[in-house]
């Protein structure tokens, strides 16, 4: 009995296609959920669209971007402040939001004017911003908008600026993975190969799949400045427009988050020769043995363990004091693909957690053939899960906190359980040795914080509680 139909989707049996129990002794290569499939109709899904995925997740990471969305000013505002992707200039992407502010009457007679004026009111506002990504969104889509036109006529007058389209309406995919994919190769085909960079280190590595999140690079770039390896690229967290131009002369592509940003680092080995490697960040284990293989790449292992001894004498001592007071915790994952795999095998190797429940939002099959790897038996695997089903499996397995994001997050608050913000942290950042304790210390707190439990008391019908709250 691998794939289970949950009660609440008795209506809608497809669903059991896509929720698998892993017990002992099967092939789980037989038993995949079904993923990166259409929405089931009839279900609600927590799926993002591919705009988003485009726009929020990879692109509107960079610093020195004007991120403009062609479209109505919800598309906009939806993909704006929701993500905590800090930058070292004055936390630029977060401070602003630009939209060409679409209504009815654009959608009947067509908006390229309007783009092209959103443009050059935005460059102009913004002198010393020379880059752009333009994005269309569902409703300029729908009416045909060449933006491509339209951006090459604002370069052939302004020759100081560059303008990166992104043609990846909401529609356009079954989730925002589509969105990944889409400037993933733009990028790379109309981009890549534009700007030379100044060398200083005889190793260089493109940083592939990793938006600085709460300062997650940063904690990563003193790794990698310790090892003396010069990061050409990061795609894109806390990165450049042009920077990214350069991601043709690194030696090694290495790559964090493989479902948004595998996609480029396979176009650099099949059009540059840059070798891909893969690594983990989140956790102890995980992040020495990345240290191991980018080391062992350039033949510098003695390098990579003095500062693997370094980081384990700054921080073991304290992730040591979290686990034994988390061992034998229950944790439940709803997030949106790689983070399953990243973090299931981290948590229970390095804090003792026991993971019971994950959801992925927009995973593909390789993502749940690593995680199902990783996970334990008696864990639900789930696709595309959505509210109805987010409760009756609570009920089920009965998670201590749970990873998610803040849709669900809220919906999780009101079944007083605790939630720590999956997607964009409480208190990050979490990766790294130091990030992976601040993960500790989150979950820690969460779960042994009085207020939820005092808030699942129905204190009106006991009036000793009010004596005991006053003294």
């Amino acid at each position: 009995m691998p794939m289970v139909l949950l009660e609440c989707d008795k209506d809608i049996p497809e669903r059991e296609k896509h929720i698998y129990l892993k017990v002992d002794g099967e092939d789980t290569r037989d038993f995949l959920p079904i993923s990166n499939a259409p929405t089931i109709p009839g279900t609600l899904s927590e799926r993002g669209c591919a705009f988003c995925g485009a726009k929020l997740v990879i692109g509107g990471v960079l610093k020195d971007t004007i991120q403009m969305i062609h479209g109505p000013i919800g598309c906009a505002y939806d993909t704006w402040h929701t993500k905590r992707y800090p930058t070292d200039n004055g936390h630029f992407p977060l401070k602003y939001v630009w939209s060409t502010d679409m209504k009815e009457s654009h959608i009947v007679f067509g908006g390229e004017k309007r783009l092209e004026k959103s443009i050059n009111e935005a460059f102009d506002e913004m002198p010393d911003v020379k880059r752009m990504i333009v994005y269309t969104t569902c409703p300029t889509a729908l009416i045909g908008d060449d933006i491509k036109a339209v951006t090459r006529k604002v370069m052939s007058e302004r020759p100081d600026v560059d303008i990166f389209t992104v043609e990846c309406p909401g529609f356009a995919g079954v989730s925002q993975s589509k969105g990944h994919h889409v400037l993933n190769i733009g990028w790379i085909n109309e981009k890549v190969g534009g700007v030379e960079p100044k060398i200083t280190s005889e190793y260089t590595i493109n940083f592939i799949g990793d938006y600085n999140i709460q300062g997650d690079t940063w904690v990563l770039d003193q790794y990698w400045k310790a090892l003396g390896i010069q990061v050409i690229s990061h795609f894109t967290g806390n990165g450049t427009y042009d920077d990214l131009r350069c991601m043709h002369r690194a030696q090694l592509s290495v790559v964090n988050c493989a479902r948004s940003a595998g996609y480029i680092a396979n176009e650099l080995k099949k059009q540059y020769g840059i070798p891909r490697l893969d690594i983990d960040s989140w956790g102890f284990n995980y992040m020495a043995e990345a240290i191991r293989k980018v080391c062992a790449f350039f033949g510098i292992e003695d390098r990579g363990e003095a500062l693997i001894a370094e980081e384990y004498g700054k921080w073991k001592g304290k992730l040591d004091w979290y686990k034994e007071r988390l061992q034998g915790a229950k944790m439940a994952i709803w997030t949106g693909g790689p983070r399953l795999w990243h973090w299931t095998k981290s948590v229970e190797d390095d804090l003792g957690v026991q993971v019971v429940a994950m959801s992925s939002k927009f995973g593909h099959q390789e993502d749940f053939e690593k995680v199902i790897a990783r996970g334990q038996t008696g864990t639900y695997y789930i696709d595309d899960g959505n509210e109805l089903e987010f409760f009756e499996i609570i009920d089920r397995v009965r998670p201590d906190v749970i990873f998610t994001g803040p849709r669900v997050g809220e919906l999780v608050k009101k079944l007083h359980i605790p939630y720590i913000n999956g997607h964009a942290y409480h208190n990050g950042p979490y990766m790294g040795f130091e990030g992976f304790v601040n993960l500790a210390r989150d979950m820690y707190n969460a779960i042994n914080n009085p207020l939820l439990k005092l808030a699942a008391t129905d204190i009106r019908q006991d009036t000793t509680f009010y004596r005991e709250a006053a003294e």
